[in-house]
């Protein structure tokens, strides 16, 4: 007993170090809050419509596919900026960061205004594409409209923050986003039933109170880089004379191209299982949604995690130093595989409470609690995968993650989720069947990758 309690820890003493464990943690944390904050106003968002009836929350549930469509050149664009940035902070190459910065705002603000169009145009067919019915179909489009119409402020703050994140600046994205969110849930107060005066706008107030969010945290990460001595500066970029470059841009987009069709098709993969959810009924759409809005606070410490080791890696990687890139990621997923325990304990005793919190029908609450049993394995899995494609980005293996997520995502989510969902006739449940299929695929490509060590080498 004693030589199997000694060569465990001789092993874990060899893979963990105190000191990677300690940086590994003081940059997760504000990440993690900064995540799992975003994943609980959109929790509140839902709790809040869900006072109007489950058609409203139906109804929200069917603009999330098409807007993280719409918004996925801009995840792929926040991978490579974060990638590219944290590798020029571990090589010392303040310009080339700013550089690459400025090219991806630039680039973000005239892309965000082209789709933004595109989009509030083409809002009904593709609302209708999703499978809306008569009783959700207006109120999404409405939903839709606004979100859309505003996506550029969001999409300039996400690429700020993205570039801070890879300079290793989570506390300043935390307190972007946290501000930004507090004002979206007490703008949903105000706005969805009217209180204190304010008209009650329904699902309309909950967009409104969503992009007035955006716009204060556009504001704060643009003041973020106007510190004369920080890492990334307008003032330095000002003073330095930097302008958009196409070497920048050409960088940009041989780390995020991959990304942006791993997007793309990811997307393409979660719209399938929307619309096979909205054909099970308004009810179950309405429990499938607020099971996703549940399953995204845990994404959201997996995200904190894999934002944490995008940087580090980047940055050891930089330095030239590529065992402790491979450590901060076994760092990473070890404090990640902690969380995923604590989350299966609370989603395991309080799924009947969570759904209690949303619906007061009975038949509703029941679907979810059998939502949440299938969600307790989906987290185990999808927590550390996040991490490890974490890594392997952060390192430029940005084909690998793709080829992987479309594999997962598109072809075996939607396969499983069609053949449990309606040829085994298991309905909304067969379909989350397909989402833990999809999670555990993932787990297992990211694995290998990681374990197999040749992302160390790439050059971006």
């Amino acid at each position: 007993m004693n030589y199997i309690s000694n060569t465990i820890n001789k092993t874990f003493k060899n893979k963990y170090h105190k000191d990677t464990l300690k940086i590994a943690i003081n940059m997760a944390w504000p990440a993690i809050i900064e995540s799992f904050f975003i994943a609980f106003a959109g929790l509140i968002d839902s709790l809040m419509v869900s006072s109007l009836g489950s058609a409203s929350v139906a109804a929200v549930g069917l603009t999330t596919q098409p807007k993280l469509l719409g918004l996925a050149l801009f995840f792929a664009l926040n991978v490579s900026i974060s990638a590219l940035v944290a590798r020029r902070r571990g090589e010392q190459r303040k310009n080339s960061a700013n550089e690459i910065m400025l090219t991806a705002v630039l680039f973000i603000i005239v892309s965000a205004i082209i789709l933004s169009i595109c989009f509030v145009t083409l809002a009904g067919p593709i609302i209708s594409l999703c499978g809306s019915t008569a009783e959700t179909h207006d109120g999404a489009v409405a939903y839709f409209r606004i979100i859309m119409g505003g996506m550029i402020f969001n999409c300039i703050q996400m690429g700020v923050n993205a570039a801070q994140r890879g300079a290793g600046n989570t506390k300043i994205t935390m307190r972007t986003n946290v501000t930004s969110n507090t004002i979206n849930i007490i703008l949903n107060y105000l706005f969805i039933n009217g209180h204190l005066g304010f008209p009650a706008l329904g699902i309309q107030g909950a967009a409104l109170a969503t992009v007035s969010g955006t716009v204060v945290g556009c504001i704060m990460s643009i003041i973020s880089v106007t510190k004369k001595d920080s890492f990334l500066s307008i003032p330095y970029i000002i003073n330095k004379k930097i302008k958009p470059a196409s070497k920048a841009f050409i960088d940009l987009i041989k780390v995020g191209y991959s990304v942006f069709f791993e997007q793309v098709l990811m997307r393409i993969g979660f719209m399938l299982t929307a619309i096979m959810a909205a054909n099970q009924g308004t009810d179950a759409m309405a429990a499938h949604q607020v099971g996703m809005n549940i399953m995204s606070l845990s994404f959201a410490f997996g995200d904190g995690l894999q934002a944490t080791a995008v940087a580090l890696i980047g940055r050891s990687l930089g330095e030239k130093k590529p065992e402790l890139a491979k450590e901060y990621g076994r760092t990473c997923r070890l404090i990640g595989a902690f969380i995923a325990v604590f989350l299966v304990a609370v989603y395991f005793f309080g799924a009947k409470g969570l759904y209690r919190l949303f619906f007061t029908e009975e038949h509703i609450i029941a679907i979810g609690i059998n939502i949440m049993h299938v969600i307790i394995f989906v987290v185990i899995f999808q927590i550390c995968q996040v991490i490890y494609m974490g890594c392997l980005r952060g390192a430029g293996d940005t084909l690998y993650t793709a080829i992987a997520s479309m594999i997962s995502v598109t072809f075996i989510r939607t396969i499983v989720s069609y053949l449990c969902g309606y040829a085994l006739g298991g309905g909304i449940i067969g379909i989350w069947l397909g989402v833990l299929a999809d999670q555990m695929s993932r787990f297992i490509f990211a694995t290998i990758r990681f374990k197999q060590g040749k992302w160390i080498n790439i050059k971006i």
